[in-house]
């Protein structure tokens, strides 16, 4: 079965706190885990060093065994120099969707209208 080293919620409403757990991926988030391995408080500021705690050793047998990390939890890994997280690029996700561009399109088309509207009567003149 997989397992994953994952964010597990904890904290009240609107105030998160997560611990950062090594779960079977099947289980739920906030469900049964294998072991507790770090906590994550992200309403610390970001040079806090209290806003992440790891236990380095336990990660590490983790990672050795197979265990996979979540984006997240790669990322705070990758912070402690724990793992390596190769950076991600989507540049499709930054293209305009469908009916923007249509709209763009409509918008250009009106605008060449017009640019051919202003140039015709100076040509008359």
């Amino acid at each position: 079965m997989a397992v994953k080293i994952r964010l597990s919620r904890g904290g009240a409403k609107k105030r998160p706190y997560y611990y950062v757990v090594v779960a079977h991926g099947t289980s739920p988030r906030d469900g049964r885990y294998i072991e507790q391995i770090g906590t994550f408080d992200p309403m610390l500021k970001k040079d806090n060093p209290e806003r992440v705690k790891l236990n380095d050793e336990r990660i590490k047998h983790w990672l050795s065994v197979g265990a996979q990390p979540t984006d997240r939890v790669a990322r705070l890994l990758d912070g402690k120099g724990l793992a390596k997280r190769e950076a991600q690029n989507n540049p499709e996700k930054a293209k305009p969707k469908k009916k923007a561009q249509e709209r763009l399109a409509a918008a250009a088309e009106k605008a060449a209208k017009a640019a051919e509207a202003a140039a015709a009567p100076a040509d008359a003149s």
